[in-house]
């Protein structure tokens, strides 16, 4: 579902990433660990064309992220293009980014009608049976600032969602959040994973990693240092960098 190919990415002479590549089969849930700065959120964006990558490339249900390749070169799509491919794939940010002017409800419409021209009578159901999904049915009418952080992140969740997407992007999904807050979020994803949901989850949190996660890949310094089940990874990882931040977390 999900190839990264060769993929580097640099802000000016500070090298993020450095030449990943990382499968993502469909159905699948893959957890990101690594420290601050070691390239997992400009990875997880770099997905989507929110970060165009310097070299190599990204394919999503075999479909060029960002480009259209003619001969031996590669061209970036217009931006009515790159929309429509983000359509397809639901990201969760860390800081919610719901529009405040916006009902909760309205919130989770406006993407499906706008970027997918849907219809609105056609749209506004599945949001309400979405909010109730992920346990905000009765604030529908709410504005995001009378939610608190775990309600405003799964209302993120249902907005991600209503775009039907191939996949779905968690971008540290609780670090924004309350301690106490912090399981209601994740018991959302852990549902979603259940269902078959093909994700890619960058978190610090190791005991939700080892419970939903199909493969845990662990990042630093812009490079995958190693990946496989939870089992290999968080409970006998082969490279000391990868025992010393695994430690270091628990």
């Amino acid at each position: 579902m999900i190839d990264v190919r060769g993929v580097h990415k640099s802000f000016g002479e500070l090298d993020v990433l450095k030449g990943v590549d990382l499968e993502v089969r469909a159905g699948t849930v893959t957890v990101i660990l690594g420290p601050s700065g070691s390239g997992k959120s400009t990875l997880l964006r770099s997905i989507n064309h929110l970060e165009k990558v310097d070299r190599g490339l990204i394919r999503i249900d075999g479909e060029l992220m960002g480009y259209r390749r003619r001969g031996n070169k590669l061209h970036e799509l217009r931006e009515r293009e790159i929309l429509r491919q983000r359509s397809q794939v639901g990201f969760v940010f860390q800081n919610f980014n719901l529009f405040g002017h916006l009902t909760v409800l309205q919130n989770v419409v406006e993407a499906p009608v706008s970027a997918q021209r849907r219809k609105r009578g056609e749209v506004e159901p599945l949001a309400r049976e979405l909010l109730d999904r992920v346990g905000v049915g009765d604030k529908a009418d709410a504005y995001p600032r009378q939610l608190s952080g775990g309600q405003q992140q799964r209302v993120a969740i249902a907005r991600a969602l209503a775009l039907r997407p191939k996949v779905l992007l968690f971008d540290e999904p609780t670090s924004a959040l309350d301690p106490e807050l912090v399981g209601e979020v994740l018991d959302v994803i852990k549902e979603l994973a259940r269902d078959g949901a093909t994700m890619v989850v960058v978190t610090h949190e190791i005991g939700f990693a080892r419970e939903i996660a199909d493969t845990v890949v662990f990042i630093d310094g812009g490079r995958i240092v190693e990946s496989g089940p939870p089992r290999e990874v968080l409970d006998n990882p082969v490279h000391e960098r990868t025992r010393a931040f695994i430690s270091k977390v628990l």
